[in-house]
């Protein structure tokens, strides 16, 4: 530091420059006057002083430069001697004796620049005595001592007997005398003066007695503050004495007087006295009320825990009996606490800065805490506010008492605005805290003052005046949470209180009030010791309550929830909802018991309930991760319950929803669909009955009456309250939108860790509350406030992204409402009545309203979905319901004999009063004539709807690419969305789809159109909700239904269906003149193709169930369980089914009980359905009659006209024999080309001997089953013996051109072969009737294991010739194994019908039969033939017993397959495009693959042609190894290609398992399957 003050070099050349430099130093040192620079200059005189001693620099120098600094300061001379001082401690200790010597010359060179005093007072006496300033030092220090003790410890002497007592008697009288006349205290004064120089009085003992007088008549302030004031001499004086007068009293079991309080604190007001020199003379310390405080603070907890812990009654007596000495104990006085009483005396003359002062002092609302000071808080609080509260918030009518304002000066101000509040008033009620309990008056005055300012807030207009009083706000805010609250704790259920309070809060945003609830809740017990003990009693007390609530105590328990509830709803309802999730049975009475709450208590309980919802430790969903947690469908419950039957606010339940689904969160609507479901009555289910749907498609009323299971009364008003809280918080679209969205956010966002079986009930909850709150706001919004909050479909879907179908649902309603409101217009507008001028200005206010909709759709889909359909035609389709379709008439006429009975039976109580009787009659009367009219409404409106569509109609469907495109884009994009929508929508597929039908909608295809729904529904199943399959079992039932009806009665099909575009069967280009005309479906084919659709359902149906997918079994078993009045008829088809469900039941009852519930309700309502089902010859008739040019087009096979029965049966044969199929291919490798040959030849034969159609009823004697038996035999022995034959290379090669080219053989070959083909197909009838094929069937498949391996190959090498063979009537084993081929694959394969073996059959079945039924080039020579009928000849005998149980087992399992006739009478299975189309248009179809399969829930079955030619490329340069898996490839290679690799698996594994069993019991090879 020296090098830094005064660097060396300067001693070095002091004569030179070192001595200026120093001086200009100095100059600048004391020219600034900082601390920091002060210290510099020590330190460099320090230092200059430093060198002298050293030597290093002479003594005259420096004293030269010393005198020279000292002119520079005026204190420099005290500086200088600070310096020596410290020089001379270090100098006195240093061994050097020249320093010491060098320091006592500086010192002496110095004396001129340095007083002597300073030196004396500053240097040791001995230095001083070196120095020569004293002269010994040892006299100097007994000087010294005797100056201290004569000034510090010598007293004066007072003669206290020369004061006379009369002196102190004449003073008493003095002071005593009364004060009320002219006396002041000046005069007094003079007086006393006086007599202390009379008798000699010691003026402290004055003073003393002046105190103790002044004590004794405390209320003469105004005299005694001045005498004092003028009395006295020294503050410390009066306070020694107060604090001598306080220590008298501080005794044990002494009391401070409140006399002497009382002029403590007038004293202090008047700051006669500080506190701080009194507040040391009083008790108890500061530390002991700290720990004081601590130890209360311990005491309410161990009795919070007490009261909480389960104690055994033994230990509870001896719990008592310490309590009860505790008390005793407690119960001896308290030592006094001076600090208190003077603080109290301070708050009653109104000296609040020595009051906040003290209560600093010590921990937070102990002061308080004290009874005493908190009401003598609450006193002056009422001065300060009693002008501001008489001005702004005393309520219209009350009076109340005036109070008198304090007369000190000192006091604090009255507010007389609201500004003022701030200045004291809101320090003061922070300081009292809970404590404002004591004075429930002044509780009462700052929560009106409040609802005062919050009114005066909310009307100010002006933004800088609000900003001002913004703070004034945040301060109402902050004693709310502060003060009121806490206070309300402690009052005893003072209702009055809570509703006052609630008049505050009210105004308040629910955030706010949330807020303040949540503080109160769980933070404000914690903090007082008090509160810790409500807060347990409360809990015990609640405890006590649930305990014996039951719903025939409501009352009474509802009472005593009540009173606990006004100071405590907090800590009651969290500690009830904490039952209630336990406990959901304590749900009906809980709600019953609190109609004695408040407002208030609604309010805390809707925040409670929230809090519940939102509790982060609680885990929404149950341990095994498949089901929403209980408690949270209890607390959903409970919402619904609560919300509906009390006035509480929804605005923070609905937005802590919303805010839930933004946060992608779905379990919470579950609250907002009970809400919605309890307050506007409108129920969300999919068990339905019939009865309950056809009342939805009726009006609101009818709705209202007969569409729910409870029939939910008196909505009005809290539907209203429901509908004010959305629309006043902007909520009703954000959550329409969020929930339309989170339907898909539920699959891809939230469900990736979630078990599939929990998504998808999030997926149905969520969908379900969209539909439920949809449906809300459409009946109860106006239209102006639903057109105003609901933007246009283009808008939802392409900015909103919402889908479709929930944009269409949300939209239908506007659309509805805006047509009847233009319609209305134009009806004014013109006034005319006739029925015809009302429908056409309906038709213009349709067109004038979805004009712009049609353009709008336009967008939502690719520019190629509009060459099919018409945006009008979509547009209809989404906009319409049900209620515009059909009337119920049936649920209005049960409603209203329903409302008669009931008058009936009002009128024969004789119990019921008069009054009554007529209210509930006028009732009854009045929902009659509702629903009359209201039915009477919906029938005009439906005929102006239908009249509408029957113009329109013309215009809907172009059809421009294909039929086949246009049903598929039909199905696509409106029919699978809706119909899983929801169970009306679901109706309403079904019936649109009848209507287009009816309307004769040009070129739609109602047949292809059914069979596209009733063919390909293994997928759809698949991927639906538990709720979507209701759905969809409902569509489907819808859809059999109709079907039924038309299958039921040739009059009803005639009339509805026969002479109908949607029943044509072949369908020509225009321009196409390939010669035929369209013709329609006869009765009896049409009833081939409806058993056809059945067993395409048993199909996927068993598929389904024996896929061992929780999802596959649960859906198909909710859609059978749907469909179960319409199917199955089939009595074997139902056997089937059984036999499948029945398994189930058996693997399931243990594993899966769910799944084992379906089944076993399913298997009980289906035997119960089993008298209602027939046998398949009943359901149609197998012999078909043989027709012309039609007949000819719905054969099944390229070579043939073959029986319609031989396809249904190879169908289910198919399915039947899938396992050992497999199986015996792979063991019979070897033979394959064998078998084939064989197989050629016999197929050969029977192509030429059958003929038409198979009846069951025609032959039905020995001789079929000896034909079949011979069939066997030559198969088996043929393969054997032909290893390869020239008819099967023949075939193999034709139908590998015809399988490249199935859709040009359609349609090239000549007439004269049509012709041809026709002539042999009677031959072929004549020789051989149905029944015998169908034996011959049965039988083939013993025969089948070595066939099949033949069959395989063969297919492989030739599909056309195996597609040819199938149609082999049923007496041939060849054609019977080609059959179940087919049958087997379509079992197994896809359900968009894709096997590539059953296309190939089935494009050939159509484009041979329909286009050259004659087409004879692969047909064999006549000398096979013979040889065939030889060989079945043969077997005969020996197979005829195992015959007939063959037969008997295939009749009950598999009878019911789809005939050849109908798969080619509408082409619906798999070459409807053929159909449809030209040649260009197939080539198309082609070029495009299966574009129309692509379908997300149905693929097309048109697919197929392409398919084909991709088979047939394969097999051709398939290998031998390749044969042996035929089935394999064949299954997959026409449907969904990414699955084949899974399907060849399954197969494998399935036929090497199955294929002993299969030869030996067939029955169980069908189980196995």
């Amino acid at each position: 530091m020296a090098a830094l003050i005064l660097p060396s070099d300067w001693i070095k050349n002091w004569d030179k420059s070192g001595k200026n430099e120093f001086f200009q130093f100095f100059q600048d040192l004391a020219g600034k006057p900082s601390s920091d620079e002060f210290k510099d200059l020590q330190t460099a005189l320090y230092e200059l002083c430093w060198h002298v001693i050293q030597g290093s620099l002479k003594v005259e120098v420096a004293a030269s430069l010393l005198t020279d600094v000292m002119e520079l300061r005026d204190d420099m001379p005290s500086v200088l001697a600070d310096v020596f001082c410290i020089l001379d401690i270090e100098t006195g200790c240093l061994e050097e004796k020249h320093k010491r010597d060098h320091f006592t010359q500086l010192v002496g060179a110095c004396l001129i620049c340095v007083p002597d005093g300073m030196l004396k007072e500053r240097l040791d006496p001995e230095t001083l005595e070196s120095l020569g300033l004293i002269k010994q030092a040892q006299q100097f220090n007994q000087k010294i001592v005797k100056i201290k003790t004569k000034l510090f410890y010598k007293q004066q002497k007072f003669n206290l007997l020369r004061e006379e007592n009369e002196g102190y008697a004449k003073l008493i009288t003095e002071l005593g005398q009364d004060l009320s006349g002219n006396l002041t205290s000046h005069l007094v004064l003079e007086n006393i003066k006086s007599l202390i120089g009379c008798f000699n009085l010691d003026p402290n003992r004055v003073l003393d007695i002046i105190l103790e007088v002044y004590e004794c008549r405390w209320e003469q302030d105004e005299f005694f503050i001045p005498l004092i004031k003028s009395y006295m001499c020294e503050h410390q004086t009066l306070c020694h004495m107060l604090g001598f007068k306080f220590k008298f009293h501080q005794e044990p079991n002494g009391e401070t007087p409140s006399s002497l309080y009382h002029i403590a604190a007038a004293l202090l007001q008047h700051n006669l006295i500080a506190l701080e020199d009194l507040y040391v003379h009083l008790l108890p310390l500061d530390s002991s009320i700290v720990e004081e405080h601590k130890r209360e603070i311990l005491e309410a907890k161990q009795i919070a825990r007490k009261l909480t812990m389960v104690v055994v009654p033994s230990e509870k007596t001896e719990d008592k009996e310490k309590e009860k000495e505790k008390e005793e104990e407690k119960n001896e006085k308290p030592p006094d606490n001076q600090k208190l009483g003077l603080l109290e005396a301070l708050l009653r003359i109104g000296d609040w800065q020595h009051a906040q002062s003290i209560m600093d002092q010590m921990p937070a609302f102990y002061a308080t805490s004290h009874k005493a000071i908190a009401v003598a808080l609450c006193q002056l609080l009422h001065l300060i506010v009693e002008p501001l509260y008489r001005r702004a918030a005393v309520p219209k009518g009350a009076k109340g008492s005036l109070m008198t304002p304090l007369r000190s000066k000192q006091a604090p101000r009255p507010a007389e605005r609201f500004d003022d509040l701030s200045r004291d008033v809101f320090t003061m009620l922070c300081y009292l805290g809970p404590h404002l309990s004591h004075d429930p008056i002044l509780f009462a005055k700052i929560v009106r003052l409040g609802k005062s300012f919050m009114k005066e807030y909310q009307s100010e207009s002006r933004q800088d005046t609000k900003d001002k009083m913004d703070s004034l706000l945040s301060c109402f805010l902050s004693i709310a949470d502060q003060v009121l609250l806490p206070s309300l704790s402690l009052m005893e259920c003072n209702a009055c209180m809570s509703e006052e309070i609630w008049g505050f809060f009210k105004l308040f945003p629910y955030q706010h009030r949330y807020r303040l609830y949540g503080q109160w809740k769980n933070e404000t017990y914690g903090h007082h010791p008090l509160l810790v003990k409500i807060k347990a009693q409360t809990v015990d007390r609640a405890k006590y309550i649930m305990k014996r609530l039951t719903k025939e105590n409501v009352k009474p328990s509802g009472r005593q929830i009540g009173k606990l509830s006004h100071s405590n709803p907090t800590i009651l309802f969290d500690y009830i909802l904490s039952q209630i999730q336990w406990y959901d049975n304590l749900i009906t009475p809980v709600v019953d018991s609190l109609k004695y709450l408040t407002s208030l208590n609604y309010d805390v309980l809707a925040y409670c309930i929230i809090e519940a919802l939102a509790n982060p430790e609680k885990e929404k969903m149950k341990h095994d991760d498949t089901t929403i947690s209980s408690w949270l469908q209890s607390l959903a419950s409970l919402c619904g319950a609560v919300f509906r039957k009390y006035p509480i606010e929804l605005a923070g339940l609905l937005q802590y929803v919303t805010n839930q689904l933004k946060a992608g969160k779905s379990f919470d609507l579950l609250i907002l669909k009970e809400v919605v479901q309890k307050m506007a009555g409108i129920e969300i289910t999919d068990e339905m009955t019939v009865e309950q749907l056809e009342a939805m498609t009726g009006g609101e009323q009818l709705k209202a009456e007969g569409g729910y299971f409870g029939q939910i009364r008196n909505t009005k008003k809290s539907s209203q309250r429901l509908k004010d809280a959305l629309l006043d918080h902007e909520l009703a679209l954000p959550l329409c939108l969020l929930m339309a969205q989170q339907r898909n956010g539920v699959v891809f966002s939230e469900g990736g860790e979630k078990h599939l079986k929990l998504v998808g009930k999030l997926y149905d909850q969520c969908h379900d509350t969209l539909v439920q709150f949809g449906g809300f706001l459409a009946s109860n919004l106006s239209t102006e406030d639903y057109i105003k909050r609901v933007p246009s479909v283009d808008v939802l879907c392409n900015q909103f992204h919402t889908p479709h179908d929930a944009a269409f649902f949300l939209s239908r309603p506007m659309y509805a409402h805006q047509i009847l409101s233009k319609y209305d217009e134009l009806k004014k507008a013109e006034k005319g009545n006739r029925q015809q001028q009302k429908v056409h200005k309906y038709i213009a206010a349709c067109e004038q309203i979805m004009a712009p909709v049609h353009e709008s759709v336009v967008s939502l889909h690719l520019p190629k979905v509009w060459d099919d359909l018409r945006p009008q035609f979509y547009a209809t389709f989404w906009s319409l319901t049900m209620y515009d379709l059909a009337v119920p008439h049936n649920a209005y006429d049960r409603e209203v004999n329903k409302l008669k009975m009931q008058i009936k039976a009002i009128d024969e109580n004789t119990e019921m009063p008069l009054n009554k009787k007529k209210k509930e009659k006028e009732r009854c009367t009045a929902l009659q004539d509702k629903l009359q009219e209201e039915e009477k409404k919906q029938l005009e409106h439906v005929q102006r709807v239908l009249h509408r569509l029957k113009l329109e109609k013309d215009n809907w469907l172009l059809a421009k690419s294909t039929k086949n495109e246009t049903i598929t884009k039909f199905l696509q994009l409106c029919i699978f969305p809706r119909c899983v929508f929801s169970a009306i929508d679901a109706v309403y597929c079904a019936r649109f789809v009848e209507l287009v039908h009816q309307q004769k909608t040009p070129n739609f295809c109602t047949l292809l159109c059914y069979d596209r729904v009733f063919s390909d529904i293994i997928y759809t199943v698949a991927s639906c909700t538990e709720n979507e399959s209701r759905r969809y079992g409902r569509f489907l039932c819808c859809m059999l239904e109709t079907v039924t009806r038309w299958h039921s009665d040739r009059a009803v099909y005639e009339k509805e269906c026969g002479n109908y575009p949607g029943f044509l069967t072949i369908f020509r280009a225009s321009g196409f003149d390939g010669g035929n005309k369209a013709d329609q479906l006869d009765y009896e084919n049409f009833r081939h193709v409806v058993h056809k659709w059945h067993y395409k359902l048993t199909k996927a149906s068993v598929h389904c169930l024996e896929t061992g997918e929780y999802t596959h079994i649960r859906n198909i078993l909710i859609v059978l369980t749907k469909i179960l009045p319409w199917y199955p008829k089939v009595l074997n088809l139902g056997q089937a089914l059984e036999c499948r469900v029945h398994k189930i039941c058996q693997e399931e009852k243990e594993k899966r009980p769910d799944l084992y519930a379906l089944a076993m309700g399913y298997s009980g309502q289906l035997k119960g359905r089993k008298v209602h089902m027939v046998p398949e010859n009943e359901f149609h008739l197998k012999e078909q009659p043989v027709r012309s040019a039609t007949s000819g087009t719905l054969q099944n096979g390229p070579g043939n006209t073959g029986k319609p029965a031989v396809a249904a049966n190879t169908s289910a044969g198919k399915a039947e024999e899938g396992t050992a199929e497999d199986s015996d291919k792979s063991k019979d490798k070897s033979q394959a080309a064998q078998k084939a040959a064989s197989k050629n030849s016999t197929a050969a034969n029977k192509v030429n001997s059958s003929n038409g159609s198979s009846t069951p009823n025609s032959t039905k004697g020995s001789k079929e089953k000896e034909d079949k038996e011979k069939t066997t035999k030559e198969k088996k022995e043929k393969k054997d013996k032909n290893p390869a034959s020239t008819p099967e290379a023949k075939a193999g090669g034709k139908d590998k051109q015809k399988e490249e080219k199935p859709t040009d053989s359609k349609e090239k070959t000549p007439k004269a072969d049509k012709d041809k083909r026709k002539d042999d197909k009677k031959e072929e009838k004549s020789k051989i009737d149905g029944k015998s094929a169908e034996k011959e069937w049965s039988k083939e498949r013993d025969v089948s294991n070595d066939s099949k391996t033949k069959e395989g190959s063969k297919v492989e090498k030739s599909a056309g010739t195996g597609s040819m063979k199938s149609l082999v009537p049923r007496s041939e084993g060849v054609e019977s194994e080609r059959e179940q081929k087919r049958r087997k694959l379509d079992a197994h394969s896809s359900p968009s019908h894709s096997s590539a073996v059953k296309d190939n059959l089935n494009d050939f079945k159509d484009s041979a039969s329909k286009h050259h039924p004659n087409h004879s080039t692969v047909l064999p020579k006549s000398k096979e033939k013979d040889e065939e009928k030889k060989e079945s000849d043969k077997s005969r005998d020996r197979s005829n017993e195992r015959e007939k149980k063959e037969e008997r087992k295939d009749r009950k399992r598999v009878s019911g397959s789809v005939p050849d006739a109908v798969k080619g009478s509408g082409h619906l299975d798999y070459s409807n495009s053929d159909r449809e189309m030209s040649q260009e248009a197939k080539r198309r179809k082609d070029e495009n693959g299966m574009s129309s399969s692509k379908h997300s829930k149905s693929a097309s079955p048109s697919e197929s042609p392409h398919s084909n030619d991709k088979d047939s490329s394969k097999r051709s340069k398939s290998t031998s190894k390749d044969k042996s898996e035929l089935a394999k490839p064949e299954k997959t290679s026409g449907g969904k290609k990414e699955s084949r690799h899974d399907k060849e698996k399954s197969e494998k594994k399935r036929d090497s398992t199955g294929a002993k069993e299969e030869k030996k019991h067939h029955k169980s090879s069908e189980k196995h399957r």
